[in-house]
């Protein structure tokens, strides 16, 4: 009873995720709840940098543009197969995110954020730039993922393979954060100084926080580019990093249901406003400014505040 009880919103989540496509009526939607899915996986490990460990990051869609391309270069020029590519980008990321944490993460404030945004403007200069391997501006077109002679390609196979890794990602982040690590995270967070007094390693906690997020972030990058088939550099850009973390503070940082909360409405957002045939970005604009000044600590943390008492750490 206690297992069920403790796994409840993983049980609910996977129940959900099952019984979708019975009201999914074209891929259109297919597309949409594929797209909330990869979004969510990429906020899950962006707010554990964020909201649990307290560190900014302004450039996330740099790791998320390495991955995609090195989905996208490897096997066209190179002619590796997509998995390996797919690994190869993780590893450069986390190796990336590894050398350049320590000094970064000396840095306090806006002067942390100018950093991490410094960034992921430089790997999307260089993707743009490398045009003989990248297509620069214009993208690539990126080769199909296959597993064991199984070709992924449609939607549905997409949307099985996404609802599988989104209850992974969901069931190890809520696993992390009531680990050791979490609460050394959670610590971080709250006083650096007091961390130390403690006996936490400020500076390890900080670089491994950013590695598995940037790790995460260029498997999510690859992903995309296999799923839609082309990449170009909009997948890196500053405007990406920047929805990112606005799906953290708007579902809610420091909350693993906010992660999901706020991809599934800000992917879905765009979609809803598009009628408005112009005005959609004013009211997309004015959505988040009430959400911002009337829910600050984010859409679940209020809600369960407010009507369900106090929200569980971690959730």
């Amino acid at each position: 009873m206690s297992i069920l009880r403790r796994h409840h919103v993983l049980i609910i989540l996977a129940a959900v995720l099952l019984l979708l496509p019975l009201v999914l009526p074209n891929n259109y939607y297919y597309d949409i709840v594929i797209r909330m899915a990869i979004n969510a996986i990429l906020v899950l490990g962006l707010n554990l940098l964020i909201g649990f460990a307290g560190q900014i990051s302004l450039g996330h869609a740099g790791f998320v543009g390495i991955g995609a391309y090195a989905s996208a270069i490897l096997p066209t020029h190179f002619g590796w197969h997509p998995l390996l590519a797919m690994a190869a980008g993780a590893t450069i990321a986390s190796a990336i995110a590894a050398i350049v944490a320590r000094p970064i993460f000396r840095l306090k404030g806006h002067y942390l954020a100018m950093a991490t945004l410094g960034l992921g403007i430089i790997t999307a200069i260089v993707i743009k730039n490398e045009a003989a391997y990248t297509g620069g501006p214009d993208g690539m077109p990126v080769v199909a993922l296959a597993l064991m002679g199984f070709e992924i390609s449609g939607e549905k196979k997409w949307y099985w393979v996404l609802a599988v890794v989104l209850l992974f990602s969901f069931w190890a982040a809520r696993n992390l954060i009531d680990s050791p690590f979490g609460r050394a995270l959670r610590a971080l967070h709250g006083s650096e100084v007091a961390s130390q007094v403690m006996g936490v390693d400020v500076v390890r906690y900080k670089v491994a926080i950013f590695v598995l997020s940037a790790f995460f972030a260029s498997l999510m990058g690859s992903v995309t580019a296999h799923y839609i088939g082309f990449v170009t550099p909009n997948i890196a850009d500053f405007f990406h990093s920047i929805e990112l973390v606005t799906m953290v503070v708007i579902g809610g940082m420091a909350s693993i249901y906010g992660s999901l909360i706020g991809a599934i409405l800000l992917t879905a957002l765009p979609q809803a406003l598009s009628t408005f045939e112009g005005w959609e970005t004013v009211v997309f604009g004015a959505i988040l400014m009430f959400c911002m000044i009337f829910m600050p600590r984010g859409l679940v943390p209020t809600l369960a505040q407010r009507f369900g008492g106090r929200e569980s750490e971690g959730d």
